[in-house]
């Protein structure tokens, strides 16, 4: 026998909870594969019910109706190929993260995940039931292989005991989110091949859910660590691969596929996540403040190189503390990107409210309040003008802004997604600048200067009160930012961020600003996570919190 294995590698994107379009993608690839004499076809991690599907997998019919659809594809392959379908699975009182081998025309066996990640953005302990017993495998055209799901290929346990239970090599489903870091972590850290010599075949989902983004990025490893780019990122696509089980060696069908680096990357996780969240929960298109600032000009630029400029409607609310310079800016900018622009000016509504609380504030002087109510009025336009067309409301503000409760609650905090939540604000000047000088692949977006150049260099402001900017309160942003890194993703000491030259007095007072802003955090949009911890499911802190690093 040859031992030869041909394989249709699936890096789809499915929709959490969406059981019938995923049966249905499901089925695209098991015909592809037919046309193209595959032995095996490979799917991602719970991709009937999508991934990840968090509680939704605690209602026994979501369980019920995903086991239903798998059954139902297992009929279909009665003459060939065989399909390796993510999905959870009840069974013995016990609920687990399953990979199913269909063949034959019906069920051929089932591995249940054993690693279920309890950290960061994952609770699978919560939700499923860890698999046990003998591990199994399977055999197919005289090659054996095991199967590992993600996280099981993050430890050695679940490769080493494959091996020993004769295992070839591994076929690897997975949900792995992106971040910046993800190809350097999966790359090197991986352990079956370095641990056990198994080589392995990585298939990953691609597409936004909520706040992650899966990048795809599927690959193949060899026995010696020679690895096989299959498909690129933040792509869907198939890719047809054959393992050769005496020379223990995968042979792509097409060359090598190079993976996105840098700005780049970070942009298109942004950009596919947006596009994601508006295309999956069916809204039209979406609105945002454009205020002639740094980050609306950004997340503009997000948005319509993600939907398109026809699906993006920038609108400038003025007040009397808007610069001429912003009114230039954000129309500049807005035709730059061919999007819809509009001017809706909210003196009247100040003015209105101004006369509504007189006498309640008579004999004060104005303060934050005043600036909070602009901010509110804002948001009260912009969720009308979506309340009537139906457009999403995106909100702009950077993490930086997020991390010390610099923005409006019910205000400019307002809408339904934040492409730059997890992006600091320097970061966001260095987004603007690449985005400014490239297109990134997949954008609908044109090529050009898109975002003004004054945009960039001039300083920040919320424009709230006379002459305001961002620095009349918060030390520079590239003080500001190394400071809320050691805070929040490197959970650093006070004397640890003072240890690199920062004054003690902002480094509390920073501190402080970060705890008491956690109700407004809470109260934020979804926004997709870029690095390393982002302020959602990464990071939990309670609310009434007195802890203070003295």
């Amino acid at each position: 026998m040859s031992k030869k294995l041909n394989i249709l590698v699936a890096q789809l994107n499915p929709v959490v909870g969406d059981i019938r379009g995923n049966l249905a993608l499901a089925r695209g690839a098991l015909s592809e594969a037919k046309d193209k004499s595959a032995d095996l076809v490979v799917l991602s991690e719970l991709f009937i019910l999508g991934y990840p599907a968090e509680d939704l997998v605690l209602k026994p019919a979501a369980v019920e109706l995903s086991m239903s659809a798998v059954h139902e594809l297992a009929r279909e392959t009665a003459d060939g190929p065989a399909v390796i379908v993510g999905s959870p699975w009840a069974e013995g009182g016990k609920r687990h993260n399953s990979a199913v081998l269909l063949a034959d025309g019906k069920i051929a066996g089932r591995y249940d995940k054993r690693e279920l990640p309890n950290y960061g953005v994952f609770d699978e302990k919560r939700i499923f039931d860890a698999g046990d017993g003998e591990m199994p495998v399977f055999a197919l055209n005289g090659v054996t292989f095991g199967i590992a799901i993600c996280e099981d290929i993050w430890f050695p346990r679940v490769p080493s005991a494959l091996a020993e239970a004769g295992a070839d090599m591994l076929v690897v489903p997975n949900g792995s989110p992106w971040r910046r870091t993800v190809q350097v972590e999966r790359h090197t850290t991986f352990s079956a091949w370095r641990k056990t010599g198994v080589p392995y075949l990585f298939v990953n989902q691609v597409g936004g859910q909520d706040e992650l983004v899966f990048d795809g990025a599927s690959y193949a490893v060899d026995f010696d660590g020679t690895e096989h780019q299959l498909l690129g990122d933040f792509v869907t696509g198939t890719a047809m691969v054959t393992y050769d089980g005496t020379a223990h060696r995968f042979a792509p069908e097409g060359p090598t596929v190079p993976l996105t680096e840098g700005w780049e990357a970070e942009y298109r996780a942004a950009m596919l996540a947006l596009g994601d969240y508006v295309d999956k929960n069916r809204f039209p298109g979406v609105v945002l403040g454009m205020s002639g600032g740094i980050d609306s000009a950004l997340t503009a630029a997000i948005a319509v190189d993600a939907l398109g400029p026809e699906r993006v409607w920038c609108v400038m609310l003025p007040s009397k503390y808007t610069s001429s310079d912003s009114l230039e800016d954000a129309k500049l900018c807005a035709e730059a990107l061919g999007a819809k622009y509009d001017i809706i000016n909210i003196r009247p509504g100040v003015n209105a409210l101004d006369e509504m609380l007189a006498t309640q504030f008579a004999g004060l002087a104005p303060n934050t309040t005043e600036e909070n109510i602009q901010s509110r009025l804002r948001a009260v336009t912009l969720m009308a003008l979506s309340n009537k067309f139906g457009h999403m409301v995106v909100t702009t503000g950077n993490k930086s802004e997020m991390a010390v409760g610099y923005a409006t609650l019910y205000g400019d905090m307002c809408g339904g997604y934040n492409a730059l939540k997890d992006f600091w604000k320097t970061e966001v000047f260095e987004l603007a600048r690449w985005r400014n000088m490239a297109v990134p692949k997949g954008a609908l977006g044109p090529g050009g200067e898109v975002i003004p150049t004054r945009i960039i260099t001039k300083p920040p402001s919320a424009e709230l009160r006379e002459d305001q900017t961002d620095q009349d309160s918060l030390p520079p942003y590239d003080v500001l930012d190394d400071i809320l890194r050691g805070l929040v993703e490197g959970e650093e000491d006070v004397d640890e961020i003072l240890a690199r030259g920062h004054d003690a007095a902002t480094v509390r007072r920073i501190e402080h600003l970060l705890y008491i802003a956690e109700y407004k955090r809470r109260q934020a949009p979804p926004g997709v996570k870029i690095g390393g911890k982002n302020f959602g499911r990464d990071r939990r802190y309670p609310i009434t919190n007195r802890f203070r690093d003295d």
